[in-house]
Formats: structure tokens, sequence, C-alpha cells
């Protein structure tokens, strides 16, 4: 066995101890027996780099924010990082705003609908101390920022002072009643309208002060504004977006073409990547998945419904026809069936956070690929092994063609991603770590958890080079655990910098940390 070299992980990880996870919050948590509405389903998860926010998308078209709040109550607690000191804390969030960002709408032209379901959130950077998002659905690309706004009241009224400041909206109803009005501003004491309870000094007022609009510190409302709208670049459904480390451009990602924009210019973007035959006829691969290098602005990865994964230099030319690297695993002789091809499309990509990996999801599986080796994975992990024998049953209720997200931790050493029954499997993915957690998305995460067989001898080829984990869990849960392909957990991801997770489970946001 081919183990990956002691550079590209820490050597503390390779004596790694398999993480304990607890329960931290739920938002969002049905009863037994409630029915769940389609548009309350959340289709996205984000965290921001800081880890202090966290963005999820419905498909209603609505995003919700929430805020950490455990940092700000603990005032000591980048002191205790800097002595080391084990924080007993774990990551508390809480809800800050939530707003409509798509609605549905018809394409008159090709007679289609368009859903307002969010396919996917990504953070931009924030600035004076407002937040700012890109969301989008099937077409339609929008850029918002969200910021805080102190609320404003009326006050310094010709009313009594307890009644003005109790209520801040009493200039209305106090100018909508019918008075008697008297010279220099004055009124008569007698006030027409009988349920007005103000009170006006005796003998009326001796001036006229007009209100006052005054900005109370206390109070905060968050408003979200859309800046930009990036419209009419996509014939096909956008499946994904990433933002460039330049902090000034993204891409998007249709089936058959990638799109480079300016966060400044919405009228314009510029095609890098077409896929697109000039016979549709002759079409055998589309693009489901791309992202840019975390710290390369030139670099970008997309994966295809055959398995690759392209690795392309913008540098090389404008239209980006030819990758600079392919990553593909090489089937085995005989080993090709009419579902091959459908399993082996790959649902998503995430690169790890030293730029150094990238993790990649099909149906079965989750393979961890090195830049600088593209003969094969150097690690693959079955997350549900004991399906493959129903993959007909599978394919027959379009359960095969469920798209699941994958994430990575901070640190690269653990990876995760979901599965049915609202499962989500944790995997070690240092050498020599033998970690390969199933978890349930539920206040008990450790429910459906089943002991570690022992395990049998690995024999590997060396066209894979890779290490292969997981499934011996799995034929323990197909021998006894049923499983629920109506229960699925499309949508996980992990805090940037600590062994925190938020995965979705219809329209309830889990989070658990370890």
């Amino acid at each position: 066995m081919e183990a990956m070299s002691p550079d590209d992980r820490p050597e503390a990880a390779q004596q790694q101890q398999p993480l304990e996870w607890r329960f931290a919050q739920v938002f969002g948590e049905r009863a037994a027996g409630e029915d769940v509405q389609e548009v309350d389903i959340i289709s996205a998860i984000e965290f921001d780099k800081s880890g202090d926010h966290l963005a999820t998308g419905d498909r209603g078209g609505r995003v919700v924010l929430f805020e950490r709040t455990d940092t700000r109550d603990n005032a000591s607690r980048r002191e205790l990082e800097r002595q080391d000191y084990p924080i007993s804390r774990h990551p508390e969030f809480r809800y800050k705003t939530e707003f409509q960002s798509h609605e549905p709408e018809f394409d008159y032209l090709k007679s289609l609908e368009i859903e307002e379901k969010i396919n996917k959130i990504k953070w931009c950077q924030t600035a004076n101390n407002a937040l700012f998002l890109l969301s989008t659905n099937d077409k339609t690309i929008k850029y918002w920022k969200v910021q805080e706004r102190k609320v404003k009241r009326v006050s310094v009224m010709n009313l009594d002072a307890s009644q003005s400041s109790d209520n801040g909206s009493t200039s209305s109803s106090s100018t909508s009643s019918s008075r008697a009005l008297l010279p220099n501003g004055e009124c008569s004491e007698k006030l027409y309208n009988p349920h007005n309870n103000l009170s006006f000094p005796p003998g009326g007022c001796a001036s006229l002060r007009l209100p006052v609009v005054v900005v109370t510190g206390e109070d905060l409302s968050h408003a979200a504004r859309c800046r930009r709208v990036y419209a009419h670049a996509h014939d096909y459904h956008i499946n994904s977006i990433s933002n460039n480390s330049d902090g000034e451009t993204f891409i998007s990602a249709d089936d058959l073409r990638i799109n480079l924009w300016n966060l400044e210019i919405s009228n314009q973007s510029f095609n890098i990547v077409d896929v697109k035959p000039a016979n549709m006829e002759d079409l055998t691969e589309v693009i489901t998945c791309a992202e840019f290098h975390p710290t390369h602005c030139n670099t970008l990865a997309y994966s295809s419904s055959k398995g690759s994964i392209r690795l392309i230099d913008l540098r090389q030319s404008a239209l980006c026809d030819n990758h600079s690297k392919l990553f593909e695993e090489h089937e085995a002789a005989g080993s090709r069936s009419f579902f091959t091809e459908i399993i082996a499309s790959v649902s998503d990509i995430k690169f790890a956070r030293d730029g150094r990996h990238i993790l990649s999801r099909d149906y079965m599986t989750l393979k961890l690929w090195d830049l600088n080796m593209d003969s094969g994975p150097v690690a693959t992990f079955q997350v549900h092994e004991y399906l493959r024998p129903k993959l007909c049953d599978l394919y027959e209720n379009d359960s095969i063609f469920d798209k699941f997200e994958c994430c990575l931790s901070g640190d690269g050493l653990r990876v995760a991603s979901g599965s049915y029954s609202n499962l989500f499997r944790v995997f070690g993915c240092a050498p020599g770590s033998t970690e390969a957690t199933t978890l349930e998305a539920s206040r008990n995460p450790m429910r459906r958890q089943v002991p570690n067989p022992v395990r049998p001898a690995r024999t590997l080829t060396s066209l894979t080079r890779a290490v292969r984990r997981g499934g011996e869990n799995a034929a323990i849960e197909a021998n006894g655990n049923s499983y629920d392909l109506s229960t699925k957990l499309l949508h996980l991801a992990w805090h940037p910098t600590e062994n925190s997770i938020a995965c979705a489970a219809a329209n309830s946001l889990y989070m658990y940390y370890a």
C-alpha cells in the first residue's frame, strides 16, 4: 500500500483519534408527524471564511443568516487560545436575519418556469461592517449586501414626555386626531378623538415644536439590499458559483459552460469553458461542478458527469478548451455495467484549504485527489456501499440521481458527506487513520452508530494507489438497519477553523461539534 507522504499531513495527525461528535444546536426542528412544506426545505449551506456567520438557502428562494454568539460573550477567548488552554464552550449560533433572494419567474421565450430555489450561496469579502454574499437559482445570480442599521424613532413632541418616550409612533396618532387649533400653535384641551389618551399641557402649547428623528443605539435592524443582478448568461441550469481569491471576480457554471464575472459588472461576462459540441447528438458529458483554487486566482477545477476532474489555468488562453491536468480513476477490467457511468458522475468538488488536495463526491464514494498526482485518488471512502446491490431500484425511483455535497475540515485531516436516512459520515484521511464515523442528523447523532468490526486485510492495485475505507460498516447496516430513501442529507458544511459541522435534514438545520 502506498501511503501519502508525511509532508501531506501534519505528523501529529498520523496518530489521530476518532472524534467524539456531540449535538450543539438545531434550528427549525419539526415535531414528530409534522409535514414539511416544499418551500421550507434547505437547499444550500455555507460558512463564511471566519466561521462567524452561516447562510442557508431554501427552495422558497429565501436566504437565512445566522451569527455566532459565543465569541462575543467570552471576552477572554483569544487569550485562552494563545495560552493553549482548552475551550469547553461549543460554537453557538443565533438567527440574524433573512430575506427573499429569488422569486419564481417564467421564461416566455422558452415557455419554461424558473424555480426560486437557491442552488448555491457563496460569501464575499466583508467591508465597512457589512456582509456580502452571492446567491443563485437556476438562471440568475444576485449580489447581496446585508448591513445593520440603527432604528430611528420620533422624539421631541408637543406632548407629555412620558407619553412621547413610550411610543415612538405617537406623532402619527396625534396628527391624525381632529382637534381645534388655536393661534400660535396652541390647541384646545378637548380632543375629538375619544381613543386618544395623549396629554397636553393645560392651556395648550406655548409654541409649536416639530418632531425630531433620533437614532437609538439599543435597537438594531438588518437590511438586505441587492446590489447586482447577473442574468441572461446561461442557457442551462446553473449548478455552481465560486469566488476568486482576488476578491474581484467569480465564476458560474451550468451543464455546458463556465462564465467569468466581475463583481462590479453585471451586464457582461466572459465564457472561459465551453464543452457544447457542434451537434448536440455528440454530447457525451456535462459539467457538474466548478470551483476556484483557494489561493491561486488563475487556477480552477471543474468536474464532469463521467467522473473526471479537470484543472485549468486561465493564463493559457482566453477560452480554456484544453485542461492542464486531468484527474480520473480508471475502471477495473470487467467491472463495467449499465450503472457505472451514472454512479461515477461527480456531484460536488471542494478544494482543501491548503490548495494541495481536491475532494470529490460521486454517488457511492468520496475521493481525495492530490494535485501533484493525476494517476488516481490518494484515498477512496465508501459512503453507502450497502446500496450497490440495489442500484436497479434506485434507478427506478430516480434516487440514483441525487446529488450529495461534500466538505473538508479546515486542517484537512477529515472529510464528510451525507447519505440516506438523514445520516452523514465522517472519515479520517491522514495516513494510518481508520476513522469512519456514521452520524444521524438528530439530537442524538450517535443513535445509529454501529461498532467498528475487525478490519480485513486490504489489497490495493498499483493502478488506483488508493486507500478504500467505510464499506465494512455499511455492510452491517445492510444486514441490520433499514434505510429510508425519502430522508436524505444532501447539504452540509464544515466550519473553516473548528471541528463543527452544519447539515440540513429537510427544513431543519442541525449543528454538531467535536
